[in-house]
């Protein structure tokens, strides 16, 4: 579907015909959230439930195409991370599957070993890792950037001094959710490897609605997102490399041997069939190739930078406001995801002024980056504004 390019650049008008959610006059502005789903994705469900709502693997002719449909999702989901298909599990949620995934370790680390937890993260990716910590009795060392510069990224060199030969496991956010900032995976995936058997465990939730991902050039041992914020239903995707899963155990049943792929050692059954179904349409969304792919997405990150201008040159051309971490609107340093506060204003306040005088649909609060909102950024239990755009937003 190569219809949202015109010599090269995006096409808004085209790009908004495909979701129908934008015929109303709501403006969303809430799309780290979840975005808004395409219009293609939703046909799929229906024609899904309608035609093929069978359990998979029967060898009547129903069953046979109920099982076509739900491989050329899990296919087009390797494809779109530029992974193998037996490196993926689908999932409910991020937060499920990176629980999934800290359990399978729980018999994997020795006790006494180190696992590093960025602080700034969403909750998904800390407080399974702080479960597993407590339950195999392992050291849990804070990765928190320093505040000083301003904007709070982690780094390579800000990790370094937290590995020992004793690190099992490193995780990170490839962008806040809060922040918009994005991080050099491939440095820290460099970086974490330097110590023998380390690993990486991204989220890469706040990153996907925006930029291409590319598991392999990451670096990355494991990387998950939710489709529910990539124009699609409510579910997720888990990545773990080959090397990588041989530190996962099996949850799954006894008789489902070999269990040779990620899908099997963590699914447990829950991926629905008829959201799996909606992902080939959601690939097909930013070209018919991996080479329109990669003009589609850079078409988006241009749109995207017009975009946070817009905004980043008003709020940072306040004296009250304070906007959170990357204050700059260079495609290459973050994402359209900006937070900020109002000097003697309350965040609460300001949306629910924002909702009366206007249809711009914006949210305050910490977006389960609690402890980076109360105990990096010291806000209280109102958090942030955020404002989060995406490419289908003018």
């Amino acid at each position: 579907m190569a219809d949202i390019l015109v010599d090269g650049n995006l096409d808004v008008d085209a790009v908004r015909s495909h979701f129908p959610a934008l015929k109303q006059n709501q403006v969303f502005l809430d799309n780290a959230g979840g975005s808004q789903v395409l219009s293609d994705a939703i046909n799929s469900i229906r024609t899904y439930l309608e035609e093929t709502n069978v359990q998979l693997g029967a060898s009547y002719s129903v069953g046979q195409k109920a099982t076509q449909k739900y491989n050329e999702g899990l296919q087009a989901a390797a494809d779109f991370i530029n992974a193998d298909v037996s490196e993926i599990v689908i999932g409910p949620s991020t937060t499920q599957l990176f629980a999934n995934l800290s359990q399978s370790f729980a018999l994997s680390f020795p006790a006494h070993a180190e696992i590093i937890i960025s602080s700034i993260d969403h909750e998904a990716n800390i407080s399974s890792w702080v479960r597993l910590a407590k339950i195999r009795n392992l050291t849990l060392k804070w990765w928190t950037p320093s505040s000083e510069s301003g904007d709070l990224k982690l780094t390579a060199e800000n990790l370094r001094p937290l590995l020992s030969d004793k690190t099992k496991l490193v995780t990170c956010t490839h962008t806040s959710n809060i922040l918009g900032s994005i991080h050099d995976i491939r440095r820290i995936a460099d970086e974490v490897h330097t110590v023998q058997g380390a690993m990486l465990c991204v989220d890469g939730v706040a990153y996907a609605p925006h930029r291409e991902v590319d598991v392999k050039s990451l670096g990355v041992d494991f990387y998950s997102f939710s489709w529910y914020k990539v124009y699609g239903p409510h579910i997720a995707v888990l990545y773990a490399s080959s090397s990588a899963q041989a530190s996962v155990e099996s949850l799954g049943h006894y008789f489902q041997t070999p269990a040779n792929t990620l899908a099997i050692k963590l699914g447990l059954a829950a991926a629905s069939y008829e959201l799996v179904g909606t992902i080939p349409s959601l690939l097909s969304y930013f070209g018919p190739d991996a080479s329109t792919r990669k003009k589609t997405w850079a078409a988006i990150a241009a749109h995207e930078e017009k975009l946070q201008a817009i905004l980043l040159d008003f709020l940072n051309g306040r004296e009250d406001v304070t906007v959170y971490s990357e204050r700059s609107k260079d495609r290459a340093l973050r994402v359209p995801v900006v937070s900020f506060s109002i000097k003697g204003k309350s965040s609460k306040v300001v949306v629910e002024k924002v909702d009366g005088m206007s249809d711009f649909g914006i949210r305050w609060g910490h977006f389960y980056s609690k402890r980076l909102v109360e105990e990096v950024l010291g806000l209280g239990e109102e958090g942030v504004v955020r404002v989060s755009m995406v490419h289908y937003n003018i």
